[in-house]
């Protein structure tokens, strides 16, 4: 098998795995179980998961950077903001899934490609050209074909807000992952997200009296399988990344929320009307317009919570 089959392998491996979360999750609550302990349990297992394989692979714990200035990934300076910043695209992103179906969520959050490009066009880091004014476009006309479709009577406002605002803030994280990875070997950046995350979550569920409140073993399974999935996503992501580069692996990596209109359909009977279809082909046209170099470095189509 070639190098590029490999790398095409393990992304579509990775996006799937993210893209199995959100099912994930509406089981685990419809079992009674609280959003922040289910995140609690899937991120420590992400975390416990990671720092096995650090272990394994003995990564160097300091910078790659000789800047003393630089912050290892386990102090507190990193691993608060990294985590804090996940734990809120997490809880805003699942949180959705109480007003919105996992497929029309999915989709909905899938516009923050055009966030990211209206961010980084108002901070003067690249320009507004006419491929990512047409991305914008197509991105928004397909949240309208979703809120504005005779068939998206679930299309609760309040969900709408919720999962535009998880778009929001995601595009807004990205820059600052790109920042610290500048000098740090992505499986510390990985290692804080799901330490940080971990401790954001598990701190919420203690002070929910939640933690330990499971309700049954198909909840607690649910939610440990969601933390599985999250390691070897990343894990996939990374491979694929070394062998496709960024803009191959970002387009390849939109079949998650595809992936996860599948399993809504099939794990939870949730329904696809036209108005998803036809919202969901414009927001993936805009992703992958914007995938396209116009003046600048292309945006990274980075994976979901």
């Amino acid at each position: 098998m070639s190098p590029a089959w490999r790398g095409t392998i393990a992304v579509l491996l990775s996006a799937c795995c993210f893209g199995s979360i959100s099912p994930l999750t509406v089981i685990a609550t419809g079992e009674g179980m609280a959003l922040e302990s289910i995140q609690s349990w899937r991120y420590v297992t992400s975390a416990v998961l990671l720092l096995l394989l650090g272990a394994l692979r003995r990564t160097p714990d300091t910078p790659a950077a000789t800047s003393s200035d630089v912050q290892p990934w386990y102090s507190l300076r990193i691993l608060l903001p990294t985590g804090g910043g996940q734990a809120l695209v997490a809880t805003l992103a699942l949180a959705a899934l109480n007003w919105l179906p996992a497929a029309t969520s999915s989709f909905l959050f899938y516009t923050y490609p055009a966030w990211v490009t209206v961010i980084t066009a108002v901070r003067g880091l690249e320009p507004l050209d006419r491929p990512r004014l047409i991305a914008l476009a197509l991105s928004l006309a397909g949240v309208a074909a979703m809120v504005g479709a005779p068939d998206a009577g679930s299309l609760n406002p309040i969900g709408l807000i919720v999962i535009l605002s998880a778009a929001l803030v995601y595009a807004l994280y990205i820059p600052f992952l790109g920042h610290i990875q500048r000098s740090r070997d992505p499986l510390d950046v990985s290692r804080a997200i799901a330490v940080g995350g971990s401790i954001c979550f598990v701190a919420w569920s203690v002070a929910a009296g939640t933690l330990w409140v499971i309700p049954s073993p198909l909840a607690f399974g649910a939610s440990v399988l969601q933390g599985i999935l999250g390691a070897v996503s990343f894990l996939g992501f990374l491979a694929g990344l070394r062998q496709l580069g960024a803009v191959r692996t970002s387009i390849t990596s939109t079949v998650e929320p595809f992936w996860t209109t599948m399993l809504g359909i099939v794990l939870l009977g949730q329904p696809l009307g036209r108005g998803t279809i036809v919202g969901g082909i414009l927001i993936m046209a805009a992703v992958l317009l914007l995938q396209r170099p116009a003046g600048g470095t292309p945006v990274r189509a980075e994976t979901s919570a």
